[in-house]
């Protein structure tokens, strides 16, 4: 700690606060009534200012709006925030400072925020650990400066909060944006220029779609021919199927498309549509396998991994390779159900259950265009529309992403698509990461302050106030008449009970 101005004292935490942990009520109301008037102050209470139940009090302990609360239990453990009326929630603790500008204790203990969860202690749910909460050592000002100090830190974090919102404003206009960007390139208005500009390259998606029927047939009879040159030996290859076409029904909610794009079924594009391996990962060494996490809409995270045993080979047929479309099977967020990327690596690398590899055999369509179509516009919201959830998992099938509808056009304008996109999308991720490290030093600058200010430094003292070593001895004093006076009382009761 800095040194700090000869008015102020240093306190242990412990030995200064008032702390009370809430407890669950016995009896609840939905409905706030006569006999229900608490508002029981639980997590989504403190955090959105929801209440969900009223209680009646009994046997409860009470919040009040001069207090602030803290997070004892679970992920965000530490949090504080200003305190409101009601019965306190049993995973939240009241923290009070007597004769004291508490204000000032609440932005304290703020600072103190990331250390704390990142500290807590316990297995499963964590809570907050006391032996490091009370024992901070807590500067203590002036009484007036501790008024002037409070004034100085929300002038400070409401301009802070103003130039915050407007970067939050900004990335939400630019994800509108790349939005926006992507729906317009598959209903061909991204490349309408180039269109009137490139007619010799124009073809009709039937004539897209003969060759890509044709590949599958040729690929198909060299198959056969590879099993019946190898005497047969094996099962032998299936005959392909294509999947059945899009209704009149399906076609007419569908966006319309430039004359000559056209509509197919993801699944007549693949020569694979599987899903991963069961086993369990165990263990820092092995075979790399992705997790459900490492694929996001148009991003791979390849650092996403654990590991499994493959020393037997067992799952050898079951590595990726460039080019594969995973997508998500099952997640905890609808958002990311259903969503692919392209795996842009020859590393051998495993995929679980719960993501879904695909592989495109014709040469007619580009990869990197199926990507980007398939996270986006009426590709994506037919995925959507499949999402079913049961026990707090979202999902879809393989028979799903097989009948996602596709818009198909010329090779020549797939090309032109992804390049187009690719260099608007890139200086939306630079513009979007510039907006990032602009919130991370608003973040960094909000901490300066507050270290600023529990050192002394952040507005000037006035030797016209009272030290604040005479306001902690009035304090103590308090505190031992009332300790005294307590005592007296529960002597007289024990004489009264003989």
């Amino acid at each position: 700690m800095l040194e700090l101005p000869n008015s102020w004292v240093t306190v242990k935490l412990g030995d200064f606060v008032e702390n009370e942990k809430g407890k669950k009520p016995k009896s609840e109301s939905k409905t706030e009534t006569a006999s229900h008037s608490f508002p029981y102050v639980d997590i989504q209470a403190f955090e959105e200012n929801v209440i969900r139940t009223w209680t009646d009090g009994v046997g409860c302990r009470l919040c009040y709006e001069t207090d602030f609360l803290m997070v004892w239990d679970g992920s965000r453990s530490g949090l504080v925030g200003k305190g409101m009326n009601g019965a306190l929630g049993s995973t939240l603790v009241r923290i009070h400072f007597p004769s004291m500008v508490n204000d000032y204790a609440f932005y304290f203990l703020q600072s103190k925020y990331q250390q704390i969860n990142t500290r807590a202690k316990g297995v499963g749910i964590p809570h907050v650990d006391p032996a490091l909460l009370w024992n901070y050592d807590f500067p203590i000002p002036p009484f007036n400066e501790q008024h002037r100090i409070v004034a100085k830190i929300e002038e400070l974090f409401s301009e802070l909060d103003t130039g915050v919102e407007s970067l939050k404003i900004a990335q939400a206009q630019l994800k509108v944006y790349r939005q926006a960007l992507l729906k317009h390139a598959f209903e061909g208005k991204l490349t309408a220029q180039w269109r009137a500009e490139n007619q010799e390259k124009l073809e009709t998606a039937d004539a897209v779609l003969k060759r890509i029927q044709q590949e599958r047939t040729q690929r198909y009879e060299q198959q056969l021919a590879d099993w019946e040159a190898a005497g047969k030996q094996g099962s032998k290859p299936k005959a392909p199927k294509s999947l059945p076409p899009l209704t009149a029904e399906e076609l007419a909610e569908l966006p319309e498309l430039p004359e000559g794009w056209g509509w197919v079924k993801y699944g007549d594009l693949c020569l694979i549509v599987r899903n991963g391996i069961s086993a369990k990962p165990e263990g820092d060494s092995g075979t790399p396998i992705f997790r459900i996490s490492a694929v996001r809409p148009l991003f791979f995270d390849m650092a996403d991994i654990r590991f499994v045993d493959n020393l037997a080979g067992e799952f050898d047929a079951y590595y990726l390779e460039r080019g594969d479309l995973v997508f998500t099977r099952y997640n905890g967020s609808r958002h990311y159900v259903g969503v692919c990327a392209e795996y842009r690596s020859d590393e051998k690398r495993l995929f679980p259950d719960k993501l879904v590899q695909t592989r495109v055999f014709s040469k007619q369509m580009s990869i990197s265009y199926l990507e980007k179509a398939l996270n986006s516009g009426a590709s994506r919201r037919f995925i959507e529309s499949k999402i079913r959830t049961t026990a707090g998992q979202s999902g879809v099938s393989g028979d799903d992403i097989k009948n996602i509808p596709v818009p198909i056009c010329t090779t020549d304008e797939q090309i032109q698509i992804v390049a187009e996109l690719e260099s608007k999308l890139s200086e939306a991720n630079q513009l979007d990461q510039t907006l990032t490290i602009a919130l991370q030093q608003a973040e960094a600058l909000r901490q300066s302050i507050l270290k600023k200010a529990f050192s002394g430094q952040l507005v000037a003292q006035d030797p016209n106030d009272e030290p604040a070593a005479a306001l902690l001895a009035r304090i103590k004093a308090q505190r031992t008449s009332a300790n005294q006076k307590s005592a007296l009382v529960t002597r007289r009761k024990r004489k009264e009970t003989v």
